[in-house]
C-alpha cells in the first residue's frame, strides 16, 4: 500500500462508513489513486463466462452500485473483472441511514442498504457510455415489487446490451422475502423467465446466480440442479450472512448482512460443497483479504473470486497484492495455470 493510500484510508476511517465509501469512489474518479493495470501472468490469465480475464480477482456487486466509477475502477484498481449494481427497474432510496457499519475488531462490515440505486435507466446510460469489457450487472428487484422475476427481466433487457454477464441476485438479506426465491420451484420459475428474456437479446449474456451462505447440502444440490437445467453459466458463492457467531465489535448487533473475515469459513464451505455437485464454474466470494485466502477459495473449487469488504481495511492496492500473491502460490505448488489448481484441496471444507 502506498503512503498516499495509507493516509487516505486513515482519513476515511474517521468518517461515517457510507460517506467514506462515497468519497472513495470520488477519489477514484478524480485520479487520486495510483493507476494500476490488472496484474497478469500466464498462470493467472483465463477465459471465463466469455471474457478473457487477466487475473481472477473481481470486484463484487455493491462496491459501485450505480456504475459511477467504471472507467476509474477498470483503469486504477487492478481488478480482472467487475460487477456493478444491484440494479432495480426504478430508482429507490433503500433503507434509512445509518445502514453501513464497520466492525473493525472483526475486519467485517454489516450493511442493510436495501438495494439503494439510481435505477436501470441512469445506470444503463453510464454502461452504454463505457466500452464493454469484463463488466457484469447484478439484477435486482424493487422493494415494493409484486413481480420479482419481471424486475430481473426488465433490468436485463435494458442494461444487458451494455454488459458482459449478468447475475440473478436472490440472496440479499435486506429485501424482504427475496431469499425465499432460492427454493426449487420459485427459483426455476424466475430462471425460466430470465433465460427466455436473455435469449431474445441480440447478444445473449452468460447468466450467473448468486446464493446465500446458509444453504445446506441438500439445498445446494437443488440449486445446482436448477441452475444446470436452465443453462446458467455459473454460480456466485456467496452473498452476505445473517449469522453473528463469534463477533466482538460493538456494532455486531446491527441488523443486515455481514461480510468480511467472519464469513470466510462459512462461504468457503458452501463453495466446496457446491463444487462437488456441479461442474458449473463457481465464483468464490466472502472474507477474502489475502492471497492465501484467495488461493484457498481456488483450491476449494472457485474459478474466479470477488472482493469488497477487504478493501475497507486494506485499500484498493489490495487487489494487486492478492493477484501477485496468488501467482506466487500457484508457482510454488507447481501449477502451470489457474485451472490446474481449481478444486485440488476441497477436503478441509467438506
Amino acid at each position: 500500500m502506498s503512503a498516499m493510500e495509507r493516509a487516505g484510508l486513515a482519513v476515511l476511517r474517521r468518517l461515517e462508513a457510507e460517506r467514506a465509501h462515497g468519497l472513495a469512489l470520488k477519489a477514484l474518479n478524480a485520479g487520486l489513486v495510483p493507476r494500476r493495470r490488472p496484474f497478469t501472468s500466464a498462470r493467472l490469465a483465463s477465459r471465463l463466462f466469455g471474457m478473457d480475464l487477466p487475473n481472477p480477482v473481481g470486484m463484487a456487486a455493491g462496491f459501485d452500485k450505480n456504475a459511477a466509477a467504471l472507467e476509474a475502477i477498470h483503469g486504477r484498481a487492478g481488478f480482472g473483472f467487475i460487477e456493478v449494481g444491484g440494479i432495480t427497474p426504478r430508482p429507490q432510496a433503500g433503507n434509512p441511514r445509518p445502514r453501513l457499519f464497520r466492525l473493525t475488531e472483526d475486519r467485517a462490515v454489516i450493511n442493510r442498504f436495501g438495494f439503494n440505486n439510481e435505477g436501470m435507466e441512469a445506470i444503463g446510460r453510464r454502461l452504454a457510455g463505457h466500452p464493454r469489457g469484463r463488466t457484469g450487472i447484478n439484477l435486482g428487484s424493487n422493494k415494493d415489487s409484486t413481480d420479482r422475476a419481471g424486475d430481473f427481466v426488465a433490468v436485463l433487457r435494458h442494461c444487458g446490451p451494455h454488459a458482459d454477464f449478468a447475475t440473478v441476485n436472490v440472496s440479499s438479506p435486506n429485501t424482504e422475502k427475496l431469499r425465499d426465491l432460492q427454493g426449487r420451484a420459485a427459483l426455476s420459475a424466475i430462471l425460466e423467465r430470465v433465460m427466455a428474456a436473455n435469449a431474445e437479446l441480440a447478444r445473449p449474456l452468460p447468466i450467473l446466480l448468486k446464493i446465500a451462505p446458509e444453504l445446506g447440502r441438500d439445498e445446494l444440490a437443488e440449486v445446482a440442479e436448477v441452475a444446470e437445467r436452465h443453462g446458467l453459466a455459473g454460480i456466485i458463492a456467496t452473498n452476505t450472512t445473517l449469522s453473528r457467531e463469534g463477533l466482538r465489535s460493538p456494532n455486531r448487533g446491527e441488523s443486515g448482512g455481514l461480510s468480511g473475515q467472519p464469513l470466510f469459513e462459512m462461504a468457503t464451505r458452501s463453495l466446496a460443497h457446491l463444487s462437488t455437485v456441479t461442474d458449473l464454474p463457481l465464483v468464490g466470494v466472502g472474507g477474502i483479504s489475502s492471497a492465501e485466502q484467495a488461493y484457498a477459495k481456488i483450491r476449494a473449487g472457485a474459478s474466479a473470486l470477488q472482493l469488497y469488504t477487504a478493501l475497507v481495511y486494506g485499500g484498493i492496492g489490495l487487489v494487486t497484492e492478492i493477484a501477485r500473491g496468488l501467482d506466487r502460490l500457484l508457482a510454488r505448488d507447481g501449477f502451470a495455470t489457474l485451472a490446474d489448481a481449481i478444486g485440488t484441496d476441497r477436503g478441509p471444507w467438506l
